[in-house]
């Protein structure tokens, strides 16, 4: 299996269009030692393969070339952050990230705390109503409407209840947008 590696990181990294220069910035590994990995004179090492996966936003899997589990789905581990559930429903590293997001009710308590942080984000209200404290703007989503916003933005979001409120959020830390490709018919 390791012998393959050498072979598939360089397929990898030329489909990507990028060179060995530029890899080796984005990862901080040597020239030289992406060179060797690459025609096989390195072996590969764990230390080595975490960055080159997260450069190229692919699972460790498909670097190392694992066989497939034949599973496809994501089985999410709930993460609680001051009373809301998070639902990672992604599972490569860096770039986009999707999750569903539960609020119970009056979740965070008042009063809200606006924050600013690096990326860009996208909220879908599934059911009850979401709060998007966002700039100067207050505003209450009900299910169906969709905020996008560059999360440098003094931001807050809660449920104002009196249900418990879902969310997909959609979230590009460096202020990654979506890029939406389907057009409505024109009619």
């Amino acid at each position: 299996m390791l012998a393959s590696v050498g072979p598939r990181l360089r397929a990898l990294r030329k489909q990507r269009g990028t060179t060995l220069a530029e890899l080796s910035e984005a990862t901080g590994i040597s020239v030289s030692t992406l060179s060797r990995l690459e025609s096989g004179g390195r072996r590969p090492t764990l230390e080595l393969l975490l960055p080159l996966a997260r450069a190229h936003q692919v699972p460790l899997d498909d670097l190392v070339g694992a066989p497939a589990t034949g599973d496809p789905r994501v089985h999410p581990r709930p993460i609680v952050r001051n009373g809301v559930t998070y639902l990672p429903l992604t599972r490569r590293p860096g770039g986009l990230q999707a999750y569903k997001q539960i609020f119970p009710p009056n979740t965070p308590a008042e009063p809200l705390e606006r924050q600013i942080h690096e990326g860009y984000e996208w909220l879908y209200v599934l059911s009850g109503r979401l709060r998007l404290l966002l700039g100067d703007h207050d505003l209450v989503l009900a299910p169906g409407e969709v905020a996008e916003f560059d999360t440098r933005v003094p931001h807050a979001i809660a449920n104002p209840g009196p249900g418990p409120t879902e969310v997909l959020s959609l979230f590009g830390p460096q202020g990654e947008r979506l890029h939406v490709r389907a057009r409505p018919k024109v009619r």
